[in-house]
């Protein structure tokens, strides 16, 4: 007797959606989305969601890769068997499983064993059935999706389509079309889906995916708060900085500001004040997430502080709380650590920057006018001096060695990167880049 893998209601859907060949898709996409077929699409989803969290797997990967090396269509023909043999949900059964086995066999699939086992056989069934609801559910959520941003959904509905969405990202199923249902939904039922399931165990690896996301609804929060001015807040950042009028969004780039007497002052304020910053431990760490995760928490703190004057405690304490709630785990740290740690990382930014400006000066005279000539050496004097003490305490040791070696035609540059490149007590990685570039 043969089994079925699929249960009853998913057997039993009615057409389109029973359909599993490619003209599902086109049916669907001739479908208006009327009430009726919008609950249909939730029924699906219903019929769909497996009882525990599921893992879909794709074609072997080193076998994909053996035939993506060949100019011919052996995967997609050997795809195509499995729906010429069970073209309908009601067909998806172990025996047809087998047929289809036998016909990859003739084919000379090299992943199918000369003599298939129970075991074998019984894993890829539940493959071939966890895809099929992946499928079916990814059409749905698409049509849900549709309806969703053409306004039609009443509040039950969507209501409906957020709690349907977050069990299938919790169960590990179409996890791409129910968030993008999420986001689709908006503020504030998707964002607080969203917002649940980022700070849920179950999630697991699909967080950075859906905090993305996430964040994606968030942001115009994080802009609006950017452009209220900074009343009765408080800096955290030295007054030379607070001017300057450059942006994290262009990693605090200073362009083609002209190399005038007042921009080179305003240069020359901004390192002496990044100097002053009090640095974060070296080994102090953001959190125990992946580096992606450690990017989110970026764009949450240059969202609400895109420019130096914005960045106060009450702004770093709104950056913090806004990334526990987004899931993130920090251990050992408290909020005044949070601050410190990106107030560092802000001064290194802006140090990295000013350097960069200066060892792009041009080698000649400064603007036309100007009484006092921006040559690039002219800067040694003063930058030569802040250059090694950025290096030193490991502040965009990149840039400020470059800048030393542009301007190693100034005693005072050449004496610094020599200090840099044999002092004993620096870092090896600061007296490698010293040694790269000392004359």
């Amino acid at each position: 007797m043969d089994t079925y893998l699929l249960p009853a209601a998913m057997r039993e859907l009615p057409p389109p959606w029973h359909d599993l060949t490619y003209r599902r898709s086109q049916a669907l996409e001739a479908l208006a989305p009327t009430e009726e077929r919008r609950e249909q699409a939730r029924q699906v989803l219903r019929a769909c969601l497996p009882d525990r969290r599921q893992s879909v797997h794709d074609w072997d990967e080193e076998l994909r890769d053996f035939y993506d090396d060949r100019d011919d269509h052996t995967l997609d023909e050997a795809d195509a068997w499995l729906t010429r043999i069970m073209p309908t949900t009601s067909q998806v059964t172990r025996e047809r499983v087998v047929q289809v086995v036998g016909v990859w066999a003739d084919m000379g699939i090299p992943t199918v064993p000369e003599s298939p086992t129970e075991h074998w056989v019984d894993r890829l069934a539940a493959e071939w059935a966890a895809s099929v609801r992946q499928s079916l559910a990814y059409d749905a959520f698409a049509f849900i999706e549709g309806a969703t941003t053409a306004g039609l959904l009443n509040d039950a509905e969507a209501e409906d389509a957020a709690l349907l969405a977050a069990a299938f990202v919790r169960v590990g199923v179409a996890v791409e079309a129910a968030v993008r249902v999420l986001v689709s939904l908006g503020r504030p039922r998707g964002e607080q889906a969203l917002m649940e399931l980022v700070r849920d165990d179950e999630v697991r690896d699909f967080r950075p995916y859906v905090r993305s996301r996430l964040l994606g609804l968030r942001r115009s929060v994080y802009e609006v708060r950017a452009r209220e001015f900074p009343r009765d807040e408080e800096p955290l950042l030295p007054e030379g900085l607070q001017g300057l009028p450059y942006s994290w969004q262009n990693d605090f780039g200073w362009g083609v500001t002209a190399p005038d007497s007042h921009s080179l002052a305003r240069a020359r304020s901004a390192l002496e004040a990044c100097l002053a910053v009090e640095r974060a431990p070296d080994d102090a760490q953001l959190c125990s997430q992946a580096p992606a995760d450690c990017s989110a928490i970026a764009e949450v703190v240059r969202a609400l502080m895109p420019y130096p004057r914005l960045v106060t405690r009450e702004r770093m304490n709104e950056a913090w709380r806004e990334c526990q709630s987004l899931g993130f785990v920090f251990q050992g740290m408290d909020a005044a650590s949070f601050a410190k740690i990106w107030c560092t990382r802000i001064a290194d930014r802006v140090t990295a920057a000013v350097f960069r400006w200066l060892a792009d000066l041009p080698q000649g005279g400064g603007a036309a006018g100007d009484k006092e000539p921006a040559v690039l050496s002219a800067t040694a004097p003063w930058a030569a001096e802040l250059a090694e003490r950025c290096a030193r305490c490991g502040s965009a040791v990149q840039e400020a060695v470059w800048f030393l070696h542009r301007t190693d035609d100034v005693p005072g540059s050449r004496e610094a990167l020599a200090r840099l490149a044999f002092d004993p007590s620096l870092p090896v990685t600061t007296r490698n880049t010293a040694q790269d570039w000392a004359p």
